[in-house]
């Protein structure tokens, strides 16, 4: 029986807002440069692929501060490719400055508070595992997470960031429950899939946009709203 769900944070629970491909094409018209919104949107699923690859590697933000702008130059370097654009790492170094800083709040997807409500009344544990590194105490407070979330278990918490399986293990010691009880939730095969099978977790793939149509692996759906039925086969397994 499932006791427990973990849900990853960006881009499983919220979203930046503006979008992250309105910063993209605000940044890039600052500096002369012209990308197609849509473009960059599906950029981003491979430049993700790259980041949290090489952040499962050796994580970004363990890094030097050197280390960090180049890496995040080649990132933003990879979004705009995808988008159409090749651009220098000096140029793509001084797009991301302006994406990084741009103001920027986060939003709940539409299907988040319909599901945790749903949740909470099957008795479910529901935790959220991120490799954010700023209070979740206080973000879960502000956007209305934190009624219906038993506990946030971030990177800087616990010295590892997903897909390290201390991440998951703190998690499963939060909720007392053993790793057949509990689900994770996320949108990245290599941090979220990959991390919660290291530790006998039953992966949930939430692709949204169709990205991991070869997927096969793992449970995949597209929406929140239909764990209760994904919860509901796994209790009769």
């Amino acid at each position: 029986m499932i006791k427990a769900v973990f849900f990853d944070f960006y881009n499983t629970l919220v979203r930046f807002w503006p979008p992250a491909a309105d910063i993209q094409e605000t940044a890039c018209q600052e500096l002369g440069l012209s990308v197609k919104k849509e473009a960059v949107r599906q950029a981003y699923i491979e430049a993700d692929q790259f980041f949290n690859k090489e952040n499962g590697t050796v994580p970004i933000f363990s890094r030097s501060i050197e280390e960090r702008r180049r890496f995040f130059a080649r990132y933003e370097q990879l979004i705009l490719k995808g988008s159409g654009l090749d651009v220098s790492l000096e140029k793509a170094s001084q797009i991301w400055d302006r994406v990084d800083h741009a103001p920027k709040d986060l939003s709940l997807f539409d299907d988040v508070l319909p599901t945790l409500k749903s949740l909470g009344k099957r008795g479910t544990i529901v935790g959220v595992l991120s490799n954010i590194r700023r209070n979740m105490n206080d973000i879960s407070q502000k956007i209305g997470l934190a009624p219906y979330l038993k506990f946030c278990i971030t990177s800087a918490e616990v010295g590892a960031e997903k897909p390290h399986a201390p991440m998951f293990q703190a998690a499963l010691s939060r909720a007392q429950v053993k790793p057949e009880e509990a689900i994770h939730v996320g949108d990245q095969y290599q941090s979220d899939v990959l991390g919660a099978k290291s530790v006998g977790i039953i992966p949930v793939l939430l692709d949204r946009d169709g990205s991991y149509q070869l997927t096969s692996d793992c449970i995949k759906i597209d929406n929140l709203l239909v764990l209760d039925s994904v919860l509901d086969d796994q209790d009769v397994i």
